[in-house]
């Protein structure tokens, strides 16, 4: 298999100070003992709004040579305007993360379902997407997630690849895996594959909080594996090893996934490497 990163979606979490980092360590000293751990990562907290100049530059400082990120693109972009009359503020926001130099992997667009009144179907939805495509600065990598999966097409394969954009392969409850798809189309639209393992996020809060009654006790606490997916990151892992031949591959775990991320990217290495019985 060609070069391969897995990490986790976020390097913080509620829970992980205790779960994953040593008991006592500062918040800033989180992402310097995470690169121990892992060599990729996926910011989340970009989704919410472009980070500062300096914050960006922190997370350069804090990482090995080879450490790699990938970034959400703000939400302003893909859910408040989907692509619509907003060059300005992605032009901003990769300017900032330009500061990571040859540490920035690849950009997340991520979008999340549409219904009817967002976009009657999805060549309404691509003729949006299309101009936004052209525009986007080449020398950066980019990978695209929708959760309609009605839209899995060959026309809606075709434009990414037409514009060197991997398409997202995510592992979401009601999202079919690539494997599941009876569509017959090339589902590589780029030269990397983008992995991204997110799971049932209201099921497993529901688990981690049932019985609880305040609202501090609501809050789910991401400290430990509550459910078994060993099985889904194998059908992964053989899926993986049948397309050795893609020059890179990014994979990233969500806490949605297990219920505790940092075991996820270190069971589904261990499932990698093992040799397939």
């Amino acid at each position: 298999m060609a070069e391969i990163r897995i990490g986790t979606s976020a390097f913080t979490a509620a829970g992980w100070e205790n779960a994953f980092y040593p008991a006592g360590m500062k918040p800033a000293d989180y992402l310097t003992y995470y690169a121990t751990k892992f060599n990729t990562v996926e910011v989340d907290s970009t989704f919410y709004r472009t980070p500062s100049a300096a914050v960006v530059s922190g997370w350069a400082r804090k990482t090995p040579d080879d450490f790699v990120f990938a970034l959400k693109t703000p939400q302003v972009i893909t859910h408040e305007r989907v692509c619509l009359d907003c060059d300005e503020e992605f032009a901003e926001f990769v300017k900032v993360a330009d500061l990571l130099g040859e540490k920035l992997g690849p950009i997340l667009l991520q979008f999340g379902y549409f219904n009817k009144s967002a976009f009657k179907s999805l060549d309404e939805f691509l003729a949006r997407l299309k101009p936004f495509l052209k525009k986007l600065p080449r020398d950066h990598s980019y990978a695209l997630e929708i959760r309609n999966k009605n839209w899995f097409e060959p026309r809606f394969f075709d434009l990414l690849r037409e514009h060197r954009v991997a398409w997202a392969w995510i592992d979401q409850s009601w999202v079919p895996r690539p494997w599941e798809l009876k569509v017959k189309a090339e589902l590589l639209t780029s030269d990397f594959a983008y992995v991204r393992l997110l799971g049932d996020r209201k099921g497993i809060e529901q688990q981690l909080t049932a019985g609880a009654k305040g609202k501090e006790e609501k809050t789910p606490l991401w400290e430990k594996v509550i459910v078994d997916r060993t099985a889904e990151m194998k059908s992964w892992a053989k899926y993986l090893r049948a397309r050795a031949l893609i020059p890179k591959t990014f994979i990233f775990a969500n806490n949605h996934y297990q219920g505790y991320a940092p075991e996820t990217v270190e069971l589904f290495e261990k499932i990698l490497h093992d040799p397939p019985k």
